[in-house]
C-alpha cells in the first residue's frame, strides 16, 4: 500500500504570490518525473518506468510542488488522483517538452541527423497482420537514423487517439471507423474480417452449401465493443449480440467457448483455423473490410522526425483524407 505525501492530509500551502518560475535542469528533470507518474497512473507503477524507489519518486514529486507552490496530486487509501493544478501542470508540461522536442528536431534537421522521441500508438494484436508496414518503418528509421529512440504503444483505439491528442503520442496507426475532426487522416492498408465459429459450436460442421448469407440470424454474436461496423447489421439481428468484448483477443476467447460466433481479422484468426479450432462461416458472403490510418493531430507542425516515420511508411502528408 502506498503511504501519503507527507502533507497529503493537511491543508495546502498558502498561496505564495512568486515571480515566475525560471526553469532550470533540476525543474526539467523533476516535471519529467511527475508527467511518467501521471501516465503510469500512480506512484507504483512508475517505479519500473523511472527505475527509482517509491520513496525518491515521492521525494521528487514533493520537491517539485514545493518549487512551483501548488498542490499537484494527492494519493492513499483513495488512489492517486491529480488535483486542478496538477492537471494544468501536466497539460503544460506535455506543451514544454513537445516543443523541446521540435527545437531538437530543427537542430537535427540543420545537421542532416535526426535524434528525438518517436512515440507511436498502434492498436493491440495487428503484429499478424502482413499488410501493415510499421515494421518494416521502424527498421528503416533505426537504420538510417540510430539516434532516434522509439516509444511504441499498444492499447485499444481510445487510449491511442487520446494520447495522439494529449500529445504523449505523435502518430497513431488505427482503424478507421469513424473520423474525428482532431486528426488528419491517412491511408495506410486494409484490415478483412470475418465471422469465425469454434469446435463445440454447431456451425463448426456444418456443410458451407448449407449455410446462407442469413446463417447468423440464429446464433448469438458477440458485440465488439471498439469497432463500429454498421455492416454486422447485415448479417446478424441486433438482439444476438448477447456478449461483448472490448479486444480482439477477447472476442477469440469468447469464440473458442463454442457459444458465440465473432468477427476477427483474419490475419489474427489464420493461426486457430489451420489448427483446426476455429472455422471461418461463409467468408465469401459473410466479411468485412476495415481501412487502417496513420493519425496526426490536425494542424500541428510536422517534425522532420515524423516526416521520415511518414515518408518510411510510403504516406504522402500533403494529401489527407
Amino acid at each position: 500500500m502506498e503511504t501519503p505525501l507527507s502533507n497529503s492530509g493537511n491543508p495546502p500551502p498558502k498561496t505564495v504570490h512568486r515571480a515566475p518560475l525560471a526553469l532550470s535542469g533540476l525543474d526539467f528533470k523533476l516535471l519529467k518525473v511527475f508527467k511518467a507518474v501521471v501516465e503510469a497512473g500512480g506512484f507504483s507503477a512508475a517505479q519500473n518506468e523511472l527505475n527509482v524507489g517509491l520513496a525518491a519518486i515521492s521525494k521528487q514529486i514533493s520537491d517539485l510542488e514545493i518549487r512551483i507552490g501548488m498542490r499537484l496530486c494527492t494519493r492513499g487509501r483513495e488512489g492517486f488522483h491529480l488535483t486542478e493544478e496538477g492537471r494544468l501542470v501536466y497539460q503544460a508540461s506535455i506543451d514544454l517538452f513537445a516543443s523541446v522536442d521540435n527545437f531538437r528536431d530543427r537542430l537535427s534537421s540543420a545537421q542532416n541527423e535526426l535524434i528525438g522521441d518517436l512515440g507511436v500508438g498502434v492498436i493491440d494484436n495487428t503484429i499478424t497482420d502482413t499488410n501493415s508496414p510499421l515494421v518494416t518503418a521502424l527498421r528503416k528509421i533505426n537504420e538510417e537514423s540510430p539516434k532516434v529512440r522509439f516509444q511504441l504503444q499498444a492499447s485499444q483505439l481510445d487510449e491511442v487517439e487520446r494520447g495522439v491528442v494529449e500529445g504523449r503520442l505523435v502518430a497513431g496507426i488505427v482503424p478507421v471507423y469513424q473520423k474525428r475532426e482532431e486528426f488528419d487522416y491517412f491511408p495506410l492498408y486494409e484490415e478483412h474480417s470475418y465471422v469465425y465459429c469454434a469446435v463445440g459450436h454447431p456451425l463448426f460442421s456444418v456443410p458451407e452449401a448449407d449455410m446462407g448469407g442469413n446463417v447468423l440470424q440464429d446464433y448469438e454474436c458477440i458485440n465488439h465493443r471498439y469497432a463500429i461496423h454498421r455492416d454486422k447489421l447485415n448479417f446478424a439481428r441486433y438482439d444476438s449480440f448477447s456478449a461483448s468484448a472490448t479486444q480482439v483477443e477477447a472476442v477469440a476467447l469468447l469464440v473458442k467457448t463454442g457459444r458465440f460466433v465473432g468477427f476477427l481479422p483474419e490475419h489474427y484468426a489464420a493461426t486457430l483455423v489451420a489448427q483446426g479450432q476455429f472455422r471461418a462461416v461463409r467468408p465469401d458472403l459473410i466479411n468485412i473490410v476495415t481501412p487502417f490510418n496513420l493519425i496526426l493531430r490536425h494542424n500541428t507542425v510536422r517534425s522532420p522526425l515524423v516526416k521520415a516515420f511518414a515518408q518510411a511508411l510510403g504516406v504522402d502528408l500533403k494529401a489527407p483524407v
